[in-house]
């Protein structure tokens, strides 16, 4: 069913790799801590800063059906994805080439940024519509938690360094150039994991995904719902999950605002994120395995819980830095637990379709949380995020415990 045995162990490396390459270029390229810092130096609103926020979450999910249209029709799924990652990180170079130009215009780069940021992200709506039925038609069960979990782990360690050369760079390179190369790297990075995608291996005997126009899809959403108990349960629990993560940029502008965090204390931020993955990935990759997705989302919920309670009781940089490192754990937990935990409840057959409607639930409530807070912290300051990101993570904990664990 997935292939010959060197075929999976094909597919298994290069899914490592994935993780591998991955991690590092987004902490690189990160709406979390690099991004954030770079529209403050440049005299961005908060509403700016929550507007490139929310742009991660608003056009992935505009663009949701028509990535779930192409993927329900494509037969070579991995070939298909490879090719939309490809053009979505030529696209975001060209603009990373371009910053020298703009370098004396601090409003226009802002507005030029926020822009072709949208166009990556209308292109992160390919992300859940493939890459989820791909590690499920190309993997074993005992082998999609752990491997993933590894592989995004070393990518981790990686990104340690890449964290590590953040302020360096920035520091020590003159603007623009300094965030011209930080965005570079991460560029190139990209591109090379969007190139891992071209050469993986479908199984002949894969079973095919009902193909859908994007009229249908969009028409069938609202039965997937309601026909499919499970799932709703499942989306009902994790939709929290992903607002609380969604929140994260915000507790970079939160050091930066409140305690005037540094080049090398938005470094820290970074480096304790992916310190944070990679002991995410390793523990909670083997035990999704062993456990099954759903005790891990209990995990991630309580991670977040606790993140909330103490960043919204404490006032204090450094205790800040664990309810940060706290919330990155819970990210990792919730990543290696998501894609498995929609297998068990989804038909196979319509994968894509079922991916969709998640991504466009959570990716809803994530964007109007984003956007509703941000005038919100413009004018009372941080309080009302950490409240919402206790109430996430408190949601998503009893949702769990009390409907998702017996729908299954």
């Amino acid at each position: 069913m997935y292939g010959s045995g060197k075929d999976i162990r094909r597919n298994l490396a290069l899914f490592f790799l994935d993780g591998v390459v991955f991690t590092p270029a987004m902490t690189l390229i990160s709406i979390t801590s690099v991004i954030p810092y770079f529209l403050t130096q440049l005299g961005a609103t908060t509403f700016q800063v929550g507007l490139a926020a929310s742009l991660a979450l608003i056009c992935n999910f505009i663009s949701q059906p028509v990535f779930g249209r192409i993927a329900s029709h494509s037969i070579m799924m991995h070939r298909t994805f490879g090719k939309i990652l490809l053009l979505q990180r030529i696209i975001f170079m060209l603009f990373v080439l371009c910053i020298p130009v703009f370098a004396g215009f601090g409003r226009l780069m802002v507005w030029a940024f926020l822009f072709f940021w949208g166009v990556f992200n209308i292109f992160v709506g390919s992300y859940n519509v493939f890459y989820t039925p791909l590690v499920l038609k190309l993997l074993p069960p005992d082998k999609r938690g752990a491997l993933r979990g590894m592989g995004n782990a070393a990518g981790s360690l990686l990104g340690v360094g890449a964290a590590a050369l953040i302020p360096i760079l920035l520091d020590r390179a003159a603007f623009p150039g300094n965030y011209t190369l930080i965005f570079s790297i991460g560029s190139v990075l990209l591109l090379i994991d969007g190139a891992l995608f071209l050469i993986m291996r479908m199984p002949a005997d894969a079973e095919p995904n009902t193909p859908m126009g994007m009229l249908q899809y969009i028409r069938e959403m609202p039965a997937a719902v309601r026909g499919n108990a499970p799932f709703r349960a499942m989306v009902l629990t994790c939709m929290f999950l992903v607002a609380a993560n969604s929140l994260l940029a915000y507790y970079t502008l939160y050091a930066i605002r409140v305690f005037s965090a540094t080049e090398s204390q938005v470094g820290i931020l970074a480096a304790l994120a992916v310190i944070a993955g990679a002991v995410g990935y390793v523990v909670f990759g083997i035990a999704v395995d062993r456990r099954g997705p759903q005790v891990t989302t209990v995990i991630s919920a309580a991670l977040v819980v606790i993140s909330g309670a103490l960043a919204l009781t404490t006032h204090s940089l450094s205790l800040l830095y664990v309810a940060w490192a706290l919330a990155n754990l819970a990210s990792s937990c919730y990543m290696v637990s998501a894609a498995l935990l929609l297998g068990k409840v989804s038909p196979s057959s319509k994968l894509p379709l079922y991916v969709g409607v998640y991504a466009v639930i959570s990716l809803s409530l994530s964007s109007a949380m984003l956007l509703l807070l941000a005038p919100a912290l413009e004018r009372v300051g941080f309080i009302p995020l950490f409240a919402a990101v206790l109430l996430c993570g408190a949601f998503s904990l009893l949702s769990n415990i009390f409907i998702l664990k017996r729908r299954l």
